[in-house]
């Protein structure tokens, strides 16, 4: 199998420079144009089979168990080089670009998400112990993509900017809106719109660990009589609210489903309302979910390019008001929870263990190359049932932004 995987590297790595440590401690280099730099040490035969006949959880996996690793440089450069070459034109492992196919093609059964499945999914994810996120997320665990408007922000300003951007669209323009919030997390957003733009929020989520934490912090900060959170699967929602927001949700619907969820939005939103949708997407078509991805971090997860979406929104009759697309953004919130899970890496073992601080490790450093060097972005979609929800351009945005900067002295 090493020769194999040595032929395969030969004619992949055309970007950058990609040392590789066998196992008998021999090693090999292959470069071509100028980028990035990383060596790959393989600790055994299997590591160099599974490279061979299954790329993407052999890697993943590999990493999780020791079985290889970066020498001399992170998990992010290794990665960085070999994100960097997948994106080159006809290079891609031939066995990659197989399972890549068959994934697309079986995409409708891995994201069949009906109510049951849908929360086994988040529970997956959300449900791990609550420290873990606080050891490296905002102070407001807002788990979603934060809003740089330079770049030089810290993380607790950029996510504070991310939730009054949502606020500025979501035209809280007099008190006691009613809004519903659908996947609301730990609550950060439900609380901030209720607390500082006098909002009444709902917000449902299928974590049970979620909903305890939402709940706590709503009794916390005096505000259970404005803001309330129920476990509840979006396809139960009744009633009507002013405004509807969803933000790091619409990724765990699954492609089959995006008509029943466009049907929710219109059904709730009243004639006069607005809704948000803040999602990841890409912008190079339709594609499927890495299987290493799917398997270990979000089962049934997927992110849209914008085709796959406005056909569903377009048959709700929902009106599409305003488009915004966040290109990087997402990358730089993932550079910070990083930098901030490697710093509290120890603490994070003490709750786990060394795999899973291997595998989240792989999962957030994958994740920040998906948005540096591939085609993921997140999109803001507003939504409303009338052409003059809206005022006619999007100025108000900003003003609206600016005078709540202004108004509370800091970023709210």
């Amino acid at each position: 199998m090493r020769g194999l995987l040595d032929l395969i590297l030969r004619r992949f790595i055309a970007v950058g420079q990609l040392a590789v440590v066998w196992p008998d401690g021999s090693s090999s280099h292959y470069g071509g144009a100028e980028g990035p730099v990383a060596t790959l040490s393989l600790k055994d035969a299997a590591a160099v089979r599974r490279l061979v006949t299954d790329p993407v959880l052999g890697l993943g996996e590999g990493y999780m168990n020791g079985a290889l690793g970066p020498a001399g440089c992170s998990v992010y450069e290794l990665l960085d080089v070999l994100v960097a070459n997948a994106m080159a034109a006809g290079r891609a492992h031939p066995l990659l670009v197989l399972h890549c196919t068959v994934a697309l093609w079986l995409r409708r059964l891995a994201q069949f998400n009906p109510a049951g499945r849908a929360r086994r999914n988040i529970a997956h994810h959300y449900d791990l112990n609550g420290r873990l996120y606080s050891l490296f997320l905002d102070r407001d665990r807002q788990y979603s993509c934060a809003y740089f408007q330079t770049g030089d922000e810290t993380l607790e300003e950029a996510q504070a900017a991310k939730k009054r951007h949502i606020a500025a669209k979501l035209k809280l323009d007099r008190p006691d809106l009613t809004v519903l919030d659908i996947g609301c997390g730990w609550g950060g957003l439900a609380l901030t719109l209720a607390r500082d733009w006098g909002a009444k929020v709902t917000g449902i989520t299928l974590s049970a660990e979620q909903l305890a934490e939402a709940r706590a912090r709503a009794e916390a900060e005096g505000l259970s009589a404005r803001v309330r959170f129920e476990l509840m699967d979006y396809r139960s929602l009744a009633g009507r609210f002013d405004r509807v927001v969803s933000v790091g949700m619409f990724e765990h619907v699954g492609v089959g489903h995006y008509g029943t969820f466009f049907e929710v939005v219109k059904r709730c939103l009243a004639p006069d309302g607005v809704a948000l949708l803040h999602a990841i997407g890409r912008s190079d078509g339709p594609g499927s979910t890495n299987r290493w991805i799917a398997k270990y971090i979000f089962p049934g997860g997927y992110s849209p390019a914008l085709s796959e979406v406005l056909p569903s929104i377009e048959r709700s009759g929902l009106v599409v008001t305003d488009i915004e697309i966040l290109r990087l953004h997402y990358a730089e919130t993932l550079r910070h929870w990083r930098r901030r899970f490697a710093a509290n890496r120890d603490a994070i073992a003490s709750l786990y263990d060394e795999r899973f601080c291997r595998m989240f490790e792989f999962y957030l450093a994958g994740s920040e190359l998906a948005f540096r060097r591939q085609g993921h972005m997140v999109s803001q979609i507003q939504l409303a049932r009338e052409q003059a929800a809206v005022p006619l351009t999007r100025y108000y945005i900003g003003e609206v932004e600016r005078r709540a900067i202004a108004r509370r002295g800091v970023a709210a």
